[in-house]
């Protein structure tokens, strides 16, 4: 079960390591781009170039859906980067379902767990599998294994990383539950959990007041997707690659200086962030020194 470009090198390994994939669940099929044409998901894509049988279900709850999925009597149920499931659907295999989490849980559960581990300076994350339950990312620990965050790592970098070491973590857990050899290690509740919730546009906004490291952080986090954003003459920009710089002027936070050529610094809470790559609103993604070239500041 899964959607997004995330999902596919999980079930792509899954089928080139001859498990028996007996069905897809995925999405329907959504309008996208310029002339609103229906397109399906990458995953959806995938296993019908595999010969692979897909779901489609509008509710997880149909019965017609439903009456579908035991159809197939699948032993056991992988779910990467897919939406809630019911009990109905979760409890449904003998061998039950398990997930793929871009996490080390119990932190950062929720839906944007790349995007917040970056957003928070984190220096490590990873990926975990677990067994579905009632409460969402709360089951209990098949597999982990930990990934470094890099000071240049943006949310894509560190999403293709987790992408790879995931599928390879479904694989192994697939093979571990079909041997009967497994652990399931309860999570453990920490004094401080990190959450990831999913992150809307107003998230996005950069508030200029706080210090230049949480704000250069907080871009990186976004990048290149959904993306942080300010105003700049009162024009709507996404800014996608930034970093601290040390300039002797003084000004408000959110003030900005550029030499028109090569530069643009906002001031922060403590100190100045130089932009690197940004976008103005209905214009290409550029380059600050092509951007300079054509925008008078």
């Amino acid at each position: 079960m899964g959607t997004p470009e995330f999902a596919v090198p999980s079930l792509q390994s899954l089928v080139e390591s001859n498990s028996n994939v007996v069905a897809v669940i995925t999405v329907p099929d959504k309008p996208a781009g310029r002339g609103q044409k229906q397109t399906a998901s990458p995953v959806k894509l995938y296993a019908e170039a595999r010969g692979i049988p897909v779901l489609q279900p509008e509710k997880l709850k149909n019965p017609e859906f439903l009456e579908a999925l035991r159809s197939y009597k699948a032993d056991l149920q992988v779910v990467v980067a897919f939406r809630m499931l019911p009990e109905v659907v979760w409890s449904m295999p003998p061998k039950g379902t398990f997930n793929l989490h871009s996490s080390l849980l119990p932190q950062y559960r929720g839906a944007a767990p790349i995007n917040w581990a970056i957003i928070n300076g984190e220096k490590e994350t990873g990926v975990t599998t677990f067994f579905i339950e009632q409460d969402i990312d709360t089951g209990k620990i098949i597999y982990q294994d930990r990934e470094p965050i890099h000071p240049q790592d943006d949310a894509g970098s560190l999403y293709g990383r987790l992408m790879e070491k995931g599928a390879k973590l479904v694989v192994r857990t697939v093979q571990a539950i079909a041997a009967g050899n497994y652990p399931q290690e309860p999570q453990e509740e920490p004094a401080e959990i990190r959450s990831a919730p999913k992150i809307f546009r107003e998230t996005c906004e950069i508030d200029w007041h706080k210090p230049a490291e949480e704000i250069h952080n907080f871009i990186r986090g976004l990048s290149p997707y959904p993306a942080a954003w300010t105003t700049i003459n009162s024009l709507s920009c996404k800014i996608f690659k930034s970093n601290v710089v040390d300039f002797p002027e003084s000004d408000m936070p959110g003030q900005f200086r550029t030499d028109g050529k090569s530069y643009l610094y906002f001031l922060t809470g403590n100190g100045w962030l130089s932009i690197e790559v940004l976008q103005l609103e209905g214009k290409k993604r550029m380059e600050i020194g092509d951007f300079l070239r054509g925008n008078r500041l």
